[in-house]
């Protein structure tokens, strides 16, 4: 181990448990020990995955949150005995590896809940809300501390919630925490007065507007969360470690409204003066750690950080608020070990928070021991697999139905949270395999067929490996991806697989092969517009083409926003013309990414023409059709084309022929990645 990072392998205790180091596993919603959106049962695909996380050195590791009641079916977690009996021993079988584990119980969402647009139908219509609530209580999911708009649906009101519900959830806290403790369970942690949860709602004042004794003043906004640890410590005794989730700041300027790192703003939140009084007030209460970081769902990227978001971005404001408390703070957000390693040195902070980085690769921890860094492979924070709720302009959370069953599994990672589907099993008979095209997805059925025993040539038409892949992780702020392709470039080099360089293959006769892969990924989609010649493809401007001062970018999406996001960065003005009445209108893009750009956009007063189309492009500018049907024009000195791309398969399906990835059909890299697996798993 090098010995930068000692610190992160030195003891600690909180409470009365004694933790065998300092980084510590962070929950993630979908990695709960109970289940997640199905009748709560004790989840052994869950269990499996912290189970090898718990042998790969991990200190501590806190499983996602567990509702206190079953979001489907309505039953309430304590009530579910058999549970506690089955986690009771595996629990014997985990502390053999020397970790520790708290379970994460949350008392809700209220308006955070990520409402779908077909859940949304039983908040408008009350008889039919009534009909399904005994299998899906939307008004209960969503009730929050005062009426409020979703934060998915805006025009969706969350109703109040009762002081009934909440003495009956202080009593679940208690009762399920008893539980734990009764099942060998090392600690709780309380969620949570972060994020803007539920708990966190009725301590901010710009979601709590209640007059009872859970409103109001400070010691009645904060009541919730006090008498929850006040409860458990009742049921389970001082000695039983109860941590909390926890939100240093909530960078929050209102309702869906987020603030951007070095933006002045006017806080509506948890400003620094209140979390300093907050934190010695919450430690007195009974708390004995702080899982903390900052934002709520108004600014979900500081809490969920895209690569846009500086590493440590949270750090600081961590740092700060430890000063004014004696029990241990961990600190989460893009924490790297070097960073995260002096930090503890320096008594700034007591942990590492880490959570996406585990579901890429579980054995980062032992890799990092080991000194083997570049065997790691990195989370690039896209979210596409882990939490794609998308959200925009006239839908609530548009995801996929399957991912809102199982999140947590891995854009990278198919192996992650699916139990035994994406095993990497030895082929019965070895084969020739050609994979035509070196990008991520002929990378990845190459790494995957080689590591099943076949033999496997790669042929490239350019010099490198990574094909488009390398454009897109040209921008500054890309530096994940440059080391994902240099992960994969290394793993190739590893496993010895042969690469043809500068080699188009045109005759598959000629590679003599038993299976070809087609892996030659996607062109540019090409648009009708007078001038369009005078336009650049936006993989032209991410290859090094040099544009002027004023950029004007047909098409938003994430890869039209990222280049505006990019060329404003390098000090340009960029103007963004999308068909679409919102700038991310893409299902699998996760609020925290695209609510970050949007914010930031706004912020900087990017030119943004939604709802417009252009009608011609000339030498010095461009004309549009705006919001409004009238044509003006907009004079800027290049014009780059991002409306995505067309599949470009060298070529066609046909037997013993696999197309793959963007050539079948485009998408992203979980798309890319998991058919990649699935095409190396049948030869």
């Amino acid at each position: 181990m090098k010995q930068q990072y000692e610190a992160l392998f030195t003891p600690r205790k909180i409470g009365n448990v004694e933790i065998k180091n300092r980084i510590v596993m962070c929950p993630m919603g979908g990695t709960s020990l109970f289940g997640w959106m199905e009748p709560n049962h004790f989840d052994k695909v869950a269990a499996e995955f912290f189970m090898n996380i718990a042998k790969n050195n991990v200190g501590l590791i806190i499983p996602g949150i567990a509702p206190l009641r079953d979001p489907i079916g309505g039953r309430w977690l304590y009530k579910n005995k058999k549970m506690f009996k089955d986690l009771k021993e595996y629990m014997k079988e985990f502390h053999k590896t020397g970790a520790k584990l708290f379970v994460q119980l949350t008392a809700g969402f209220g308006r955070s809940f990520a409402i779908t647009d077909s859940l949304s139908i039983l908040l408008k219509n009350k008889a039919l809300g009534f009909v399904a609530k005994p299998i899906v209580d939307a008004s209960f999911l969503c009730a929050s501390p005062s009426p409020l708009p979703s934060r998915w649906a805006e025009d969706l009101m969350c109703r109040e919630i009762t002081q009934e519900e909440i003495k009956h959830m202080v009593k679940a806290f208690a009762e399920t925490a008893r539980l734990c403790k009764e099942a060998g369970v090392d600690g709780v942690e309380v969620h949570a007065v972060h994020e803007g949860y539920l708990m966190d709602q009725f301590t901010l004042p710009y979601t709590n507007y209640r007059t009872d004794e859970y409103g109001g003043s400070f010691e009645n906004r904060y009541r919730f969360a006090v008498e929850t640890v006040k409860a458990i410590k009742k049921a389970c005794g001082d000695d039983y470690p109860v941590s909390l989730r926890y939100s240093v700041l909530s960078k929050t300027k209102g309702l869906c409204k987020g603030a951007v790192p070095g933006e002045k703003y006017v806080e509506v939140g948890r400003d620094m003066e209140e979390s300093e009084k907050a934190v010695r007030y919450l430690q007195d209460s009974g708390y004995e750690m702080l899982n903390a970081d900052n934002g709520t769902y108004d600014a979900w990227y500081w809490a969920h950080p895209p690569q846009y978001m500086p590493e440590n971005c949270n750090l600081a404001d961590v740092a700060h608020i430890r000063k004014f408390i004696d029990i241990p703070v961990v600190c989460a957000g893009r924490m790297t070990p070097q960073v995260a390693a002096r930090a503890i040195s320096e008594g700034k902070i007591d942990g590492m928070g880490v959570a996406r980085q585990f579901l890429v690769d579980g054995e980062w921890v032992t890799k990092l021991k080991e000194g083997r860094e570049e065997d790691i492979q990195p989370c690039i924070c896209c979210h596409n697999g882990c939490f794609p709720l998308a959200h925009y302009k006239g839908v609530a959370n548009d995801e996929d139905f399957n991912d809102v069953r199982h999140m947590a599994r891995c854009a990278l990672n198919p192996m992650t949270m699916q139990g035994h589907k994406y095993d990497i099993i030895p082929a019965k008979k070895a084969k020739k395999i050609a994979i035509i095209g070196g990008g991520i997805g002929g990378m990845e059925a190459a790494r995957i067929a080689c590591l099943r025993g076949h033999d496997v040539t790669i042929y490239e038409k350019t010099d490198r490996l990574g094909g488009v892949f390398i454009a897109a992780s040209a921008p500054k702020f890309k530096e994940k991806d440059r080391e994902l392709i240099a992960w994969y470039r290394r793993q190739i080099e590893k496993l010895g697989i042969p690469v043809k360089f500068n080699t188009n293959v045109t005759d598959l006769s000629a590679l003599n092969s038993d299976e070809v892969i087609v892996a030659t990924g996607a062109s540019a989609r090409k648009l009708s517009i007078n001038g369009i010649e005078k336009a650049i493809d936006a993989v032209e401007y991410l290859e090094g083409r040099e544009v002027g001062k004023k950029v004007l970018i047909i098409g938003g999406g994430l890869s039209g926003c990222e280049i505006a996001y990019d060329l404003f960065l390098k000090g340009k003005t960029p103007i963004i013309v999308e068909a679409k009445n919102d700038l991310m209108a893409i299902r699998g893009l996760c609020l925290a990414n695209s609510s970050y750009l949007r914010d930031f956009f706004d912020t900087n007063n990017v030119e943004v023409h939604l709802q417009s189309s252009v009608e011609k492009i000339e030498s010095d500018g461009v004309v549009i059709r705006n919001i409004n049907g009238k044509i003006e024009k907009i004079h800027v000195d290049d014009v780059i084309l991002a409306v995505g791309y067309t599949p470009s398969p060298a070529f066609e399906k046909k037997r013993h022929v696999h197309v793959i990835g963007d050539a079948c059909k485009v998408g992203n890299l979980r798309t890319v990645i998991w058919q990649a697996w699935k095409v190396a798993q049948k030869l």
